[in-house]
């Protein structure tokens, strides 16, 4: 059983090993770019949320 587990780990280690080698990690310039799309993303979905949060803040104190 132990000799099973051991050629498991193995097994698994060296498919683990095969599968790092297909991996393409993203340039410097990639990785800024994407980067900056997520930061100004937040900043719009904040303004955003600020200003529908504000008209419904607005239009709940009309109704009450």
């Amino acid at each position: 059983m132990l000799k099973r587990t051991w050629t498991s780990v193995v097994e698994f280690v060296n498919d683990v090993r095969s599968e790092l080698k297909k991996v393409s990690f993203p340039t410097n310039q990639e990785t800024i770019g994407s980067t900056t799309v997520v930061i100004v993303f937040c900043i719009i979905m904040s303004l955003y949320l600020s200003v529908v949060d504000a008209f419904l803040g607005w239009l709940v104190g009309k109704a009450i």
